[in-house]
């Protein structure tokens, strides 16, 4: 058994006086990060953490991203410029991934720290003419040689023992069955109640319940497709259930200033049902896509504001905003980066239209001379020390290679485009060529929202994110 699969929180509950509802919970310090750091995580992370602990049948279908990274994985290396971009994709990794790793429970235990890589023959030539590479080590050196030599790096540690991760280490916090979350102050318990909606406490009893590693990725679970992840957790009422998508466009105040890039994809339609078949893309459209899978939590409902639709999640990210973050959490930025997290270096794609910011590669020296020491500063030790140069993994800055065209399923699988295929799916559904529409769509920042949007919680992600049914009913109108 693992030292993850050991660990355990002693969690005190009040449920309600039927034993059916969680009416609020209390958790330490520890417990508190563990449900902060949900917010750290990639899209694509999350898919894979629910389907390794639950199985690929059996994993939870998180709206359209669960078919988006599938069909991701199954997508030819030879559509990626590298192979690194396709690892990325598939395993993005947090910004925040030191800070979790301090975590009592990490629930993306398998992420791997940022690596450094340089060529095999640590030649000061190969330094100058090839770099170091980030991430992974499938690449070669213009020597000819491979890039696979590991570079330590040396951190500064400024945290002692007692800290907490995104806490302060005194704090404790009411939990709300919607996960809503407060400080445990004494002065205020009437007011957390009210606030948390229970006005009825007769007959309440208190119980106390083990997390484990299991639990804790079944709460992640409630957090996106429950209202009521507490209560189906500690009580086992298996209400947990896919959330049914609201039509409400995301507007962004961004918008009008950014002049984003726009893209453009046609969606080809049955005409007699108004039903989206599937659309094409080009590559940078698809590259869109794909990146999505690098946006952590917090990130999305940065960016779609209130409107996730994810079950609980609106509920925590509105509670951390309204933390006095000086006074309970561990420094005055913690709250920015939780909720407007930054990717990690080199993974904002050239075709990302949404408002992101990446991290910058770190002010870096390394002294080639020193094969032994194999260190990477923050600071120039040696005379030889020399400032670093890393190379953007994506080749071209961007994950996906063009010129391509594409196929996107309604619940944005991908698949590459071709004749066969697209007349396949007309002959399996019976759609005679005269019922056949193409229409064009320009995606712009708002769209993009719109989908990220859709993605969350529907299966039907560009029909709802598009409101091609709208566009549809609309069109006639407009020909007469």
């Amino acid at each position: 058994m693992s030292e993850t699969q050991e660990v355990q929180f002693s969690l005190k509950a009040m449920i309600n006086k039927e034993k059916t509802k969680v009416l609020f919970a209390e958790a330490d310090r520890d417990l508190g990060d563990v449900l902060l750091s949900f917010l750290t995580l990639p899209l694509g992370t999350i898919v894979g953490i629910l389907e390794k602990h639950y199985g690929y049948e059996s994993a939870p279908v998180i709206g359209s991203l669960t078919s988006l990274r599938r069909s991701l994985a199954n997508l030819n290396d030879v559509h990626f410029w590298t192979k690194e971009c396709k690892l990325m994709l598939l395993n993005p990794i947090s910004s925040l991934e030191d800070e979790c790793r301090k975590l009592k429970l990490n629930i993306d235990h398998d992420a791997q720290p940022i690596k450094y890589f340089a060529c095999e023959t640590w030649l000061h030539e190969c330094f100058r003419s090839s770099g170091v590479r980030i991430y992974y080590d499938t690449v070669r050196c213009k020597c000819g040689k491979s890039m696979n030599r590991q570079i330590g790096v040396r951190k500064s540690n400024t945290q002692t023992v007692d800290d907490g991760v995104f806490t302060k280490e005194t704090v404790s916090f009411a939990i709300s069955d919607d996960l809503q979350i407060a400080p445990n102050v004494t002065g205020s318990i009437v007011q957390i109640l009210c606030n948390f909606g229970i006005t009825n406490i007769h007959g309440a009893e208190q119980i106390t319940v083990t997390l484990g590693l299991n639990e804790i990725v079944g709460l992640l679970k409630g957090a996106l497709l429950s209202k009521t992840p507490l209560t189906d957790l500690i009580l086992n009422k298996r209400q947990t259930r896919h959330l049914k998508y609201e039509s409400s466009p995301v507007m962004h105040k961004m918008e009008e200033e950014s002049k984003s890039k726009k893209m453009v994809i046609k969606a080809i339609v049955q005409k007699s049902s108004k039903k989206l078949l599937f659309a094409t893309a080009k590559e940078d459209f698809i590259d869109f896509l794909f990146s999505l899978l690098t946006i952590p939590l917090g990130g999305v409902a940065s960016l779609v504001g209130s409107n996730t639709c994810f079950g609980s999640i609106n509920n925590l990210c509105r509670s951390i905003e309204n933390l006095n973050g000086e006074e309970y959490l561990k420094t005055k930025d913690t709250k920015s980066t939780l909720l407007k997290p930054e990717l990690p270096p080199m993974y904002l794609s050239k075709n990302q239209i949404l408002p992101l910011v990446e991290q910058k590669t770190p002010l870096s020296y390394l002294n080639p001379y020193a094969p032994y020491d194999g260190i990477i500063r923050s600071n120039k030790a040696y005379r030889d020390d020399f400032l670093m140069c890393f190379n953007d993994p994506k080749g071209e800055g961007s994950y996906v290679k063009g010129p391509g065209m594409f196929m996107v399923a309604d619940d944005l699988t991908v698949t590459p485009l071709s004749m066969l295929s697209s007349v396949s799916v007309f002959n399996v559904l019976k759609i005679p060529l005269p019922d056949v529409e193409e229409i064009e769509f320009e995606i712009g920042l708002e769209e993009a929202l719109n989908i990220i949007r859709a993605s969350l919680t529907s299966t039907c992600a560009l029909t709802n994110g598009l409101m091609i049914k709208s566009v549809l009913m609309k069109k006639p109108k407009e020909e007469q």
